[in-house]
């Protein structure tokens, strides 16, 4: 289902990392992982990938700031989709705000996910 689809995967948890890393590289999906925004910035600057899946909360350069800064400063209209625990807290707006496509809430549901990305590569 995401075959040829370069996704970069921001997440500082480690189990969170495996398990996204599990369920896209099950669907064929090539996946860079790195544990903070600023790693996503960095990589950006130097790699091609397809979509960024970052978690809202990573030391450094978290969800939000990197978000609004691939869109402000990168001016990149790279996919970008959060992933977070609190979503009944109200950071769904936020994350629209940040320039984010779209958020998934954690537990992930694989399936869900990966049409998700469908979705937004295609565009």
């Amino acid at each position: 289902m995401l075959e040829g689809i370069n996704i970069l995967v921001a997440e500082d948890n480690i189990l969170n990392q495996k398990i996204v890393n599990f369920i896209l590289q099950k669907q064929h999906a090539t996946v860079k992982t790195v544990s903070n925004g600023k790693e996503v910035i960095d990589l950006l600057r130097e790699s091609h990938f397809d979509l960024v899946l970052m978690d809202l909360h990573m030391p450094v350069m978290d969800g939000f700031e990197t978000a609004r800064y691939i869109r402000t400063e990168m001016k990149s209209n790279i996919p970008v989709v959060a992933i977070t625990a609190d979503m009944f807290a109200g950071e769904t707006p936020e994350c629209v705000e940040a320039g984010m496509n779209a958020c998934i809430s954690k537990p992930i549901n694989g399936p869900v996910l990966c049409e998700l990305i469908v979705s937004l590569v295609a565009k």
